[in-house]
């Protein structure tokens, strides 16, 4: 039943990651095509610096790229365990493994939020 538990959620944050990144790439590389202004507010190409500058200062894309982070870290992970699981690995290296995998997560985690919301006082 844990395991079960933990299968859906990898399977959300696919979904949440897939929709999120969908909509990353539509403000980035569709915006002349969908006509996305509002989040480039100072006219012109979505990677122009002034825009990325804009759009970090926006708390709403923040939250956005933190939760883009946080499923992508999950969802990977926790591919990544599964992985390793179905080596045949004893239920000792399994612990180790799952320990190893949450640190790294955690620590990504952190360091990437960190980042984003460091970028909006820029």
């Amino acid at each position: 039943m844990r395991e079960t538990k933990y299968w859906t959620w990898h399977l959300a944050a696919g979904v949440l990651v897939l929709f999120l990144l969908g909509l990353h790439m539509a403000i980035m590389h569709l915006d002349s095509l969908l006509g996305v202004w509002v989040l480039n507010p100072s006219g012109g190409e979505a990677i122009a610096w002034a825009n990325v500058l804009a759009r970090s200062r926006m708390v709403a894309m923040i939250v956005v790229y933190i939760a883009l982070l946080g499923a992508a870290l999950y969802h990977g992970f926790y591919g990544l365990r599964t992985i390793v699981f179905e080596l045949a690995i004893g239920p000792a290296l399994q612990r180790v493994v799952t320990v190893g995998l949450w640190a790294a997560g955690l620590g990504l985690f952190v360091l990437g939020t960190v980042a984003a919301i460091a970028a909006g006082r820029l």
